[in-house]
């Protein structure tokens, strides 16, 4: 079985949590012993309860206790250190990574046939590659709390990948969180992103293992 990290630094993790409740306009975290919970109040995301620390006892103490199906656990550890600790009923997702960077303001241009549109509104700051006819190709958003800027929901439509798109927004999100102060980007990406992101200068943080607790 692998190991849990021993090198996660927690105000990483914060850092992380308090920027996703930014952009995803949910409640501010709770301090739980085990962690943090957010209560998201969504159907199908009830809650999401992050763990830092993949000790057994814990694991299984607390994914014994919560019930409501929907509940998200996410745990900085990878898979193996985790599921044989899980009760009945949670499902474990694929693997996810937490990755950071030093930030550099170092802007991208949009390819020929795309515009870039940059918004921001309620302290979260959404780039745009637009299509001439003005469809959504490639997407992302950040949220910057203190040093901290937490990037969020990248996606590059189905009909637009493989062109570079996505590579051009994380540079925007980056280079304007930059500019607002930030020093340190934050955030947690699919096996795909992961492999995308390293060649951009993302490093790895933690593996990442989200489980969500199925309805009987």
């Amino acid at each position: 079985m692998t190991e849990t990290l021993t090198t996660i630094h927690l105000p990483t993790i914060r850092a992380w949590v308090d920027g996703w409740v930014i952009s995803r306009q949910a409640p501010a975290p709770v301090t739980e012993p085990w962690g943090l919970r957010v209560d998201v109040g969504l159907p199908g995301h009830v809650a999401r309860h992050i763990v830092p620390d993949a000790d057994p006892a814990t694991l299984t103490r607390l994914s014994t206790a919560l019930t409501a199906p929907g509940t998200w656990l996410k745990i900085c550890a990878p898979a193996d250190a985790v599921a044989p600790w899980l009760a009945p009923g949670w499902a474990v997702q694929k693997p996810e990574y937490l990755m950071t960077i030093a930030l550099a303001p170092e802007p991208a241009q949009a390819p020929p046939g795309y515009t870039l549109a940059v918004t921001t509104r309620a302290g979260v700051t959404v780039a745009r590659l637009l299509t001439a006819a003005g469809e959504v190709a490639a997407r992302g958003q950040l949220a910057v709390t203190r040093a901290t800027a937490v990037v969020d929901q990248v996606e590059t439509a189905a009909g637009h990948r493989r062109r570079g798109l996505g590579t051009v927004v994380m540079r925007t999100l980056t280079a304007t969180a930059a500019s607002l102060g930030a020093r340190t980007g934050v955030l947690v990406a699919t096996a795909d992103g992961h492999a995308l992101y390293s060649t951009l200068g993302w490093t790895l943080h933690t593996p990442m293992t989200a489980a969500v607790l199925l309805a009987p």
